[in-house]
């Protein structure tokens, strides 16, 4: 059996090399958030991951006045492979982005792809602050791992290029304009292949760009039930009936998948 996680310890993320025996300097901004903040005395037990390395337990100690390190010690959980699940997505604004990416980071995305779309709200990103929601998002969820954040591309052009990515990889077109047929009796009928899930902005696709999409051999569209959803609330619509179809939820029995489907959605429309 895997290791249990534990969930009951502040869990941070760092950028250093961890092992046995390490000991890690703590930048200004950490040590605020754990002396400051959540007021952790020296010997305070905490988990730590890079995203390359594994989880660790660590216990902060302070050197001399001012210098705050952890000393690393054991290896309680190892890296796993990288998630090969794609999100890509229009822009939102805000606050609406922020609990996106945290979202999709939940859901098992491995790489955050934004989507300028002909009716794209938000054409330009800080993604300094998408980053530092995924690691928040992974910190508090108990994700190892933190996805790759790519530079908005336009729609037309990412298209162009598909064909020569490396490994091939299916569009999951989330079509608003689609309604009557089941998402996971479409996704179940698919080969097994790499995924990427496509969300667009409010206000939906324009007909010619669900054309462009329709047109491609590499695209299959999927309609996300018979109300229009917020682009946010889609997302986590897309990813939970993909990963229930195809991922790492498909070994779920039959009526504990419908539930969680239920809960996630429900919650994410309440938010």
């Amino acid at each position: 059996m895997p290791p249990r996680q534990d969930f009951t310890s502040q869990r941070l993320f760092l950028r250093a090399p961890l092992g046995t025996g390490a000991r890690v300097d703590l930048d200004p901004g950490h040590v605020n958030y754990l002396i400051n903040v959540l007021r952790l005395a020296d010997g305070a037990s905490l988990l730590v991951f890079n995203g390359r390395d594994g989880e660790w337990r660590a216990s902060l100690a302070t050197e001399g006045r001012r210098r705050h390190i952890l000393v690393i010690g054991e290896n309680l959980r190892p890296q796993p492979a990288p998630l090969d699940l794609h999100y890509l997505f229009a822009p939102l604004k805000h606050a609406r982005l922020d609990y996106m990416v945290e979202k999709a980071v939940e859901m098992g995305a491995g790489r955050l792809r934004p989507v300028i779309t002909q009716h794209t709200q938000v054409h330009k990103l800080n993604l300094e602050r998408m980053e530092a929601n995924a690691v928040e998002a992974a910190e508090q969820c108990g994700i190892l791992s933190i996805p790759r954040i790519d530079e908005p591309v336009r729609l037309e052009a990412l298209i162009e290029a598909w064909p020569g990515e490396e490994p091939a990889r299916r569009i999951v077109f989330c079509d608003e304009g689609e309604a009557g047929d089941d998402p996971l009796a479409i996704l179940r009928g698919l080969a097994r292949s790499p995924l990427a899930v496509l969300v667009g902005p409010e206000g939906g696709f324009s007909s010619a760009e669900r054309e462009l999409l329709r047109a491609q051999s590499f695209v299959t569209a999927i309609p996300l039930g018979p109300r229009i959803l917020r682009a946010d609330t889609a997302a986590v619509a897309a990813l939970a009936v993909v990963q229930a179809a195809l991922g790492d939820w498909k070994n779920l029995a039959a009526g504990g998948k419908e539930a969680a489907l239920a809960a996630i959605v429900d919650g994410a429309a309440g938010d």
